[in-house]
């Protein structure tokens, strides 16, 4: 009788323990990572590889290769059905199947220089990718039912002048991302140091801009992402090295940003070529990852769901040069670094709470890996 009372009461407590009911979950599921390179100059074709993700241990096992050139980025789509990938022509469509493999679909072209990031709406009907080379933002139709990629619906250039120094001085398009009520499409151009913002037609795929978020000079605004309710936008800025957070609202159909924090990605010892690169929430989204290239570290934030403001957990090295992607994996016990000069990935154990990461066996090469996604394979566990 007192060994099933004490069953009863552990049974009692995990349900109390959400997080830990989380943790067990995402240990027992299976996941894939998707990891995408470039291709010049590295002697094959295989910008995508996909990995068995072991969660237990921290580490990514190769499964399988992907022929691609140049994949500057990777999505998925949020019915979590098909990947899109930049590569040097344009975009490609790939339906995920059984084990997390890609099953190609179709290729479409952007009417201009490869893109350097895409994201799909929150209906999946419509593809938007951001042109850092020529300063573009191009929108293209999708078929949600299929997953493959229509025709151009849209091309926007961004016009002006940045400051004149180093390569900060024209048009720029970074990343390209809607914000969660599927309004309106922010777009951070990392040459003119402002986020414009777009009023989206979801009937013709139109976009008109509407907004400018200005960042502060030479701040280089990257990457952007929202919170899970939406009611925040955090950019991260490359030059400056630092995340801006801004909340967010819709007033007479209009979009209103108000800026309520900025916040270093680096240690107050750092080095002095440091450029801050990725911007990733947690599965959960509780916490932000970011990388400092030139410092060689990860930064993590935790973020509070109400302000939305982040407070800073570690900023710490990776032991590799360049991480130009950083994530931690689903269950937030471990974290992979993309080290972009060094050509490897290098893995780490985390201990969020003492503000910890350790590293976690032999670094894996991967020739010039520009950004990491993992996926759940939905139905299937270890």
């Amino acid at each position: 009788m007192t060994e099933q009372k004490n069953q009863e009461e552990q049974m009692e407590q995990k349900k109390k323990d959400p997080v830990r009911n989380r943790k067990e979950a995402a240990g027992k599921a299976r996941y894939v990572a998707y990891v995408s390179a470039y291709t010049t100059s590295t002697g094959d074709n295989f910008g995508i590889r996909i990995y068995d993700v072991d969660m237990k241990e921290g580490r990514f096992i190769e499964k399988d290769q992907v022929e691609i050139t140049n994949s500057s980025y990777v999505t998925i789509a949020h019915n979590q059905k098909y990947l899109y990938s930049i590569t040097d022509f344009g975009v490609e469509a790939y339906r995920i199947v059984k084990g997390g493999d890609l099953e190609f679909i179709n290729k479409a072209s952007i009417n201009g220089m490869r893109g350097s990031y895409l994201s799909t709406d929150y209906t999946d009907s419509w593809l938007f990718v951001a042109g850092y080379h020529d300063g573009k933002i191009t929108v293209l139709k999708l078929d949600p039912e299929t997953g493959k990629i229509g025709q151009i619906t849209d091309e926007v250039y961004h016009k002006g002048m940045g400051s004149v120094a180093e390569r900060n001085f024209r048009p720029h398009v970074q990343c390209v991302k809607m914000t969660r009520d599927n309004k309106f499409l922010c777009a951070a151009d990392l040459g003119l140091d402002h986020t414009n913002v777009y009023a989206f037609n979801a009937v013709t795929g139109k976009i008109k801009q509407v907004d400018i978020i200005h960042g502060e000079l030479e701040s280089a605004p990257r990457h952007i992402k929202f919170s899970k309710d939406g009611r925040f936008l955090y950019i991260v800025n490359e030059m400056k090295c630092s995340i801006d957070v801004y909340s967010y609202m819709v007033k007479n159909n209009e979009p209103e940003f108000e800026k309520v924090q900025t916040i270093s990605t680096l240690n107050n010892y750092h080095s002095a070529d440091a450029a801050a690169s990725a911007l990733n929430l947690s599965d959960d989204f509780k916490y932000l990852v970011t990388s400092n290239a030139g410092d060689n570290s990860a930064a993590i934030f935790s973020i509070d769901e109400k302000t939305g403001m982040l407070s800073k957990v570690l900023c710490l090295p990776i032991s590799g040069d360049y991480p130009k992607d950083c994530a931690l994996f689903p269950d937030n016990r471990h974290l992979v670094s993309l080290n972009h000069e060094s050509n490897t990935m290098t893995f780490f154990t985390c201990d969020l709470k003492k503000g910890l990461i350790i590293m976690k066996g032999r670094e894996l090469h991967v020739d010039r890996p520009n950004c990491v996604i993992f996926h759940k394979l939905v139905g299937e566990q270890n």
